[in-house]
Protein backbone atom coordinates (compact mmCIF):
# COMPACT_ATOMS: atom_id res chain seq x y z
CA UNK A 1 0.00 0.00 0.00
CA UNK A 2 2.86 2.34 0.89
CA UNK A 3 4.59 1.61 -2.42
CA UNK A 4 1.38 2.40 -4.30
CA UNK A 5 1.12 5.79 -2.58
CA UNK A 6 4.74 6.57 -3.44
CA UNK A 7 4.10 5.63 -7.07
CA UNK A 8 1.04 7.88 -7.18
CA UNK A 9 3.18 10.76 -5.90
CA UNK A 10 5.81 10.20 -8.60
CA UNK A 11 3.39 9.81 -11.52
CA UNK A 12 2.75 13.60 -11.94
CA UNK A 13 6.50 14.24 -11.83
CA UNK A 14 7.13 11.59 -14.49
CA UNK A 15 4.39 13.11 -16.65
CA UNK A 16 5.90 16.60 -16.30
CA UNK A 17 9.33 15.26 -17.21
CA UNK A 18 8.13 13.68 -20.47
CA UNK A 19 5.99 16.75 -21.27
CA UNK A 20 9.02 18.98 -20.83
CA UNK A 21 11.09 16.73 -23.15
CA UNK A 22 8.34 16.87 -25.78
CA UNK A 23 8.14 20.66 -25.60
CA UNK A 24 11.90 20.94 -25.98
CA UNK A 25 11.69 18.91 -29.18
CA UNK A 26 8.93 21.18 -30.49
CA UNK A 27 10.64 24.46 -29.65
CA UNK A 28 13.78 25.51 -31.52
CA UNK A 29 16.83 26.69 -29.61
CA UNK A 30 17.33 29.93 -31.50
CA UNK A 31 20.52 31.94 -31.81
CA UNK A 32 21.39 35.40 -33.06
CA UNK A 33 22.03 35.26 -36.80
CA UNK A 34 19.74 32.30 -37.49
CA UNK A 35 17.96 32.57 -40.85
CA UNK A 36 14.24 31.79 -40.85
CA UNK A 37 12.05 30.90 -43.84
CA UNK A 38 8.29 30.80 -44.34
CA UNK A 39 5.61 30.69 -47.04
CA UNK A 40 4.42 34.23 -47.53
CA UNK A 41 0.76 35.03 -48.11
CA UNK A 42 1.63 37.99 -50.35
CA UNK A 43 0.28 38.19 -53.89
CA UNK A 44 3.77 37.63 -55.32
CA UNK A 45 4.50 34.52 -53.26
CA UNK A 46 3.21 31.99 -55.81
CA UNK A 47 5.31 33.58 -58.58
CA UNK A 48 8.43 33.44 -56.39
CA UNK A 49 7.77 29.79 -55.53
CA UNK A 50 7.38 28.81 -59.19
CA UNK A 51 10.26 30.92 -60.52
CA UNK A 52 12.71 29.66 -57.88
CA UNK A 53 11.32 26.10 -57.58
CA UNK A 54 10.99 26.58 -53.82
CA UNK A 55 8.32 25.99 -51.20
CA UNK A 56 9.47 29.00 -49.19
CA UNK A 57 9.06 32.54 -50.47
CA UNK A 58 10.01 34.80 -47.56
CA UNK A 59 13.06 34.98 -45.30
CA UNK A 60 14.43 37.03 -42.42
CA UNK A 61 17.25 36.99 -39.89
CA UNK A 62 16.79 36.42 -36.16
CA UNK A 63 18.16 38.80 -33.55
CA UNK A 64 17.52 38.91 -29.82
CA UNK A 65 16.56 42.26 -28.30
CA UNK A 66 15.71 42.91 -24.66
CA UNK A 67 15.40 39.18 -24.00
CA UNK A 68 12.98 38.55 -26.88
CA UNK A 69 13.51 37.19 -30.39
CA UNK A 70 12.70 39.29 -33.44
CA UNK A 71 12.88 38.66 -37.17
CA UNK A 72 14.67 41.44 -39.01
CA UNK A 73 12.97 41.50 -42.39
CA UNK A 74 12.16 43.50 -45.48
CA UNK A 75 8.39 43.58 -45.84
CA UNK A 76 6.69 46.94 -46.43
CA UNK A 77 9.77 48.46 -44.89
CA UNK A 78 12.82 46.96 -43.26
CA UNK A 79 11.73 46.32 -39.69
CA UNK A 80 12.02 44.15 -36.58
CA UNK A 81 8.99 41.88 -36.19
CA UNK A 82 8.38 39.91 -32.95
CA UNK A 83 8.99 36.23 -33.73
CA UNK A 84 5.49 34.94 -32.72
CA UNK A 85 3.88 37.62 -34.92
CA UNK A 86 6.16 36.71 -37.82
CA UNK A 87 5.36 33.00 -37.52
CA UNK A 88 1.62 33.65 -37.35
CA UNK A 89 1.78 35.73 -40.53
CA UNK A 90 3.11 32.83 -42.64
CA UNK A 91 1.01 30.16 -44.31
CA UNK A 92 -0.17 27.50 -41.82
CA UNK A 93 2.40 28.72 -39.31
CA UNK A 94 5.08 26.70 -41.11
CA UNK A 95 8.71 27.77 -40.95
CA UNK A 96 12.27 26.50 -41.14
CA UNK A 97 15.27 27.79 -39.19
CA UNK A 98 18.73 27.47 -40.70
CA UNK A 99 22.11 28.27 -39.17
CA UNK A 100 25.58 28.90 -40.48
CA UNK A 101 27.86 25.88 -40.20
CA UNK A 102 30.35 26.38 -37.35
CA UNK A 103 28.27 29.36 -36.23
CA UNK A 104 29.66 29.07 -32.70
CA UNK A 105 33.17 29.80 -33.99
CA UNK A 106 32.32 32.23 -36.78
CA UNK A 107 29.49 34.29 -35.30
CA UNK A 108 31.40 35.69 -32.35
CA UNK A 109 29.85 38.49 -30.25
CA UNK A 110 32.02 40.96 -32.20
CA UNK A 111 30.87 39.62 -35.57
CA UNK A 112 27.22 39.62 -34.53
CA UNK A 113 27.59 43.19 -33.32
CA UNK A 114 28.98 44.18 -36.72
CA UNK A 115 26.10 42.37 -38.46
CA UNK A 116 23.59 44.27 -36.34
CA UNK A 117 25.40 47.52 -37.11
CA UNK A 118 25.28 46.82 -40.85
CA UNK A 119 21.64 45.82 -40.61
CA UNK A 120 20.75 49.02 -38.77
CA UNK A 121 21.77 51.01 -41.86
CA UNK A 122 18.79 49.51 -43.69
CA UNK A 123 16.19 50.04 -40.94
CA UNK A 124 13.08 51.77 -42.27
CA UNK A 125 14.04 51.49 -45.93
CA UNK A 126 11.17 50.56 -48.27
CA UNK A 127 10.58 47.14 -49.78
CA UNK A 128 11.96 46.74 -53.29
CA UNK A 129 9.21 45.49 -55.59
CA UNK A 130 11.56 45.63 -58.57
CA UNK A 131 14.37 43.50 -57.09
CA UNK A 132 17.09 46.03 -57.91
CA UNK A 133 20.57 45.46 -56.51
CA UNK A 134 20.91 48.74 -54.64
CA UNK A 135 20.72 49.88 -51.02
CA UNK A 136 17.91 52.39 -51.61
CA UNK A 137 15.24 49.69 -51.34
CA UNK A 138 15.58 46.05 -50.32
CA UNK A 139 13.72 42.77 -50.69
CA UNK A 140 13.80 40.01 -48.07
CA UNK A 141 16.63 37.74 -49.23
CA UNK A 142 18.73 40.71 -50.33
CA UNK A 143 18.61 42.09 -46.78
CA UNK A 144 19.80 38.82 -45.24
CA UNK A 145 22.53 38.33 -47.84
CA UNK A 146 23.93 41.85 -47.43
CA UNK A 147 23.96 41.68 -43.62
CA UNK A 148 25.97 38.44 -43.73
CA UNK A 149 28.29 39.63 -46.50
CA UNK A 150 29.06 43.04 -45.00
CA UNK A 151 28.89 42.09 -41.35
CA UNK A 152 30.53 38.66 -41.38
CA UNK A 153 32.25 38.55 -44.76
CA UNK A 154 30.20 35.50 -45.78
CA UNK A 155 28.16 34.92 -48.94
CA UNK A 156 25.16 32.90 -47.81
CA UNK A 157 24.16 32.13 -51.39
CA UNK A 158 25.29 32.61 -54.97
CA UNK A 159 24.02 35.67 -56.79
CA UNK A 160 22.20 34.90 -60.01
CA UNK A 161 20.57 36.94 -62.75
CA UNK A 162 16.83 37.26 -63.09
CA UNK A 163 16.96 35.41 -66.42
CA UNK A 164 18.40 32.34 -64.62
CA UNK A 165 15.07 31.63 -62.92
CA UNK A 166 12.05 29.84 -64.36
CA UNK A 167 10.34 32.72 -66.16
CA UNK A 168 8.55 30.62 -68.76
CA UNK A 169 5.57 29.83 -66.53
CA UNK A 170 2.46 31.81 -67.56
CA UNK A 171 1.69 32.97 -64.03
CA UNK A 172 5.28 34.18 -63.51
CA UNK A 173 5.32 35.98 -66.87
CA UNK A 174 2.03 37.66 -66.02
CA UNK A 175 3.39 38.96 -62.71
CA UNK A 176 6.61 40.19 -64.35
CA UNK A 177 4.69 41.99 -67.08
CA UNK A 178 2.41 43.63 -64.53
CA UNK A 179 5.46 44.94 -62.69
CA UNK A 180 7.96 45.71 -65.43
CA UNK A 181 5.94 45.96 -68.63
CA UNK A 182 7.95 44.90 -71.69
CA UNK A 183 11.31 45.83 -70.15
CA UNK A 184 12.04 42.97 -67.76
CA UNK A 185 15.56 43.47 -66.27
CA UNK A 186 16.81 40.00 -67.14
CA UNK A 187 20.44 40.77 -66.27
CA UNK A 188 19.75 42.22 -62.81
CA UNK A 189 21.70 40.42 -60.04
CA UNK A 190 19.29 38.59 -57.73
CA UNK A 191 19.49 36.50 -54.56
CA UNK A 192 16.32 34.51 -53.90
CA UNK A 193 15.04 32.87 -50.70
CA UNK A 194 15.70 29.53 -52.45
CA UNK A 195 19.37 30.42 -53.01
CA UNK A 196 19.74 31.04 -49.28
CA UNK A 197 17.73 27.96 -48.34
CA UNK A 198 19.85 25.68 -50.53
CA UNK A 199 23.18 27.18 -49.52
CA UNK A 200 25.70 24.49 -48.48
CA UNK A 201 26.96 26.94 -45.85
CA UNK A 202 23.74 26.56 -43.85
CA UNK A 203 22.29 23.67 -41.86
CA UNK A 204 18.68 23.12 -40.80
CA UNK A 205 18.22 23.36 -37.02
CA UNK A 206 14.41 23.35 -36.85
CA UNK A 207 11.45 22.71 -39.09
CA UNK A 208 7.78 23.22 -38.29
CA UNK A 209 5.32 21.94 -40.88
Amino acid sequence: MKKKKQLNLFLPLIFLFFLSCALKKQTPELKNGDIIFQISKSNQSKAIQIATNSKYSHVGIIFKKNGKYYVYEAIRRVTYTPLPEWIKRGENGEYVVKRLKNARKILTPQTLQKMKKEGKKFLGKPYDLYFEWSDDKLYCSELVWKIYKRGAGIKTGTLRKLKDFNLSNKYVRKKLTERFGAKIPLNEPVISPADLFNSPKLITVYKRD
